[in-house]
């Protein structure tokens, strides 16, 4: 299997019964897709309308202060990405961060912010693909600001475990600490700051990196400490669409996003398991064991050679590499590096139109609320994703530095046909548990013939190492839902795995899949029963 950039066709179009499908994490964000394509808007226009309610009922998982990437695959066949990230501060180098004894970037505040890509991003998506204006697209999420939307289970726990630091910031605490206390489910919390910032935002996207928002950014960050000039901020504000990384799995073509993602990781992993595992039982000891190794060959390459302007990764993709990590694997040699926990708060999306126009998006703020800081007077709460994915270490290609991008623990994937018809478009959010439990999806779909839901609710496993800048070095582990069996587990075990057991449904992720079922004309979606998400039919 390789590697390559390049976009597939023009091809026939597949033409779907219906209107499409989408698929979310929530209930009001899938919702807010089929509506879209229910008045005859297409994929794009979709995932954008879900993106803003995303912010808006998922507020520790995403929003405006964060990042987004994007898979499109067109009816001619045609695939394209779009990466919104952003870098770090000018001033901040590892220098910088050494001269105030720092031995890490921070994890929160002012220290661990980088420059918002979502917006540039997503303004990309719209203007190559959407036939709706933003403002008709964001409408419905603006109007839901000012209402106010009632607080979820998951809000609620996320708002508790992280009230005392949203406690400390005004913009915060006036909306998730309604009267100073943690809401109850179903208390509305509105966001009128965010609705009049949303609106602006959707007549001139680009006024977050060059106009007044950008001014108040900047300003919070320099009073908070970091180094920004503004120029760093005016330089991310434009995203140009790029062709998709793609390679072979099971016959099918695997398009994935490209750095600063991992979306590499998935195919590597995909090329060492190819045509190995599609015989062996679902599940099964040996072929958890496979792919545990090649999650690990992956995350260790990762932490060797990568960063996110550098193609060192793609001597990891050559033939003789993929055989020797294969050896290796076979012999119960697989490496083991750095690793951390499946740490992070992301959430995703897809949609699918009645023509097959189909989108993969995902967006984050890294940690949970991000870098807990918000733009005074925005409502707009900024990532710490600089603090999470940057590394301090010399020379190291993910090493701290200007005009440097971290690398991303995000990544989308669209799997079509050799003639470029679409069959799968999924993803999930998870932190570093996102680019194994992708190639998990992949092999249900694909190699044992699953449908959507059997796929995204399938016992899952995480093997550690990871590559979070703030996880080098714990303990070597491979954690299993407990569904996996006594069996599979105890013969893990005496392969040498360590292994952790975790409750039946407990490794995280939120995974969505929506499949093509071009023989009966109609589409089949997926969402995560780990979540409180839903697939709709349009």
């Amino acid at each position: 299997m390789s590697v390559r950039e390049q976009e597939i066709g023009p091809q026939r179009p597949a033409v779907l019964a219906g209107e499409g499908m989408v698929s979310s994490s929530h209930p009001a964000v899938s919702a807010a897709g089929a509506h879209i394509l229910a008045d005859g808007g297409n994929a794009v226009d979709a995932a954008l309308a879900m993106a803003a309610m995303s912010w808006l009922v998922l507020p520790g998982q995403c929003g405006l202060g964060g990042d987004a990437f994007a898979v499109v695959r067109e009816p001619d066949g045609s695939v394209r990405t779009v990466g919104g990230s952003g870098f770090g501060p000018d001033g901040g180098d590892l220098d910088f961060y050494s001269s105030r004894e720092l031995t890490a970037v921070p994890l929160e505040g002012a220290l661990a912010v980088a420059v918002p890509g979502a917006v540039a991003g997503l303004a990309a998506l719209h203007a190559h693909g959407a036939t709706r204006e933003l403002s008709a697209l964001w409408g419905r999420a603006t109007e839901a600001a000012e209402r106010g939307v009632p607080c979820t289970a998951k809000t609620r726990a996320d708002i508790a475990a992280h009230a005392d630091v949203l406690g400390r910031d005004p913009g915060a605490a006036g909306v998730l600490l309604p009267d100073g206390r943690i809401p109850e489910v179903g208390r509305r919390l509105h966001h009128p700051e965010f609705a009049a910032t949303l609106r602006t935002l959707a007549k001139n996207p680009a006024s977050f990196y060059t106009g007044d928002f950008a001014e108040q950014a900047v300003a919070t960050l320099q009073a908070g400490g970091a180094p920004f000039s503004g120029d760093e901020w005016a330089a991310c504000g434009r995203v140009v669409p790029e062709p998709a990384l793609f390679g072979r799995y099971g016959g099918h073509i695997v398009h994935q996003t490209p750095l600063p993602t991992p979306g590499w990781m998935v195919l590597q992993q995909a090329a060492i398991c190819d045509r190995w595992i599609a015989g062996m039982p679902w599940l099964d000891a040996e072929a958890v064991h496979v792919m545990a190794g090649a999650a690990n060959t992956a995350f260790a390459d990762r932490v060797q050679h990568c960063g996110s302007d550098t193609d060192s990764w793609r001597a990891t993709m050559e033939s003789s590499a993929i055989a020797a990590a294969r050896d290796r694997i076979a012999f119960d040699n697989a490496p083991t590096g750095p690793v951390g926990a499946p740490d992070g708060d992301t959430t995703s999306m897809v949609a699918v139109d009645a023509e097959g126009r189909a989108v993969s998006l995902i967006h984050s703020l890294a940690f949970t609320f991000g870098a807990r800081l918000s733009v005074p007077g925005t409502g707009v709460l900024l990532n710490n994703r600089l603090g999470r994915g940057a590394y301090s270490i010399p020379e190291h290609p993910n090493a701290v530095a200007p005009r440097r991008r971290p690398l991303h623990t995000l990544n989308a994937w669209i799997v079509t046909d050799e003639a470029g018809d679409l069959l799968h478009v999924g993803n999930t959010p998870g932190g570093d548990g996102q680019v194994q439990w992708n190639m998990q999806l992949l092999s249900h779909l694909i190699d044992h013939g699953c449908d959507p839901q059997q796929a995204v609710d399938a016992p899952r496993f995480t093997v550690f190492p990871g590559s979070d800048a703030d996880v080098l070095g714990s303990p070597q582990e491979v954690r299993c839902e407990s569904r996996l069996g006594d069996t599979v587990l105890e013969r893990l075990r005496h392969r040498g795995h360590a292994v952790r057991v975790d409750g039946p449904w407990d490794a995280g992720g939120s995974a969505l899949v929506i499949s093509a079922d071009s023989a009966r004309g109609c589409l089949r979606g997926g969402a995560d029963s780990r979540q409180e998400g839903v697939a709709l039919g349009a």
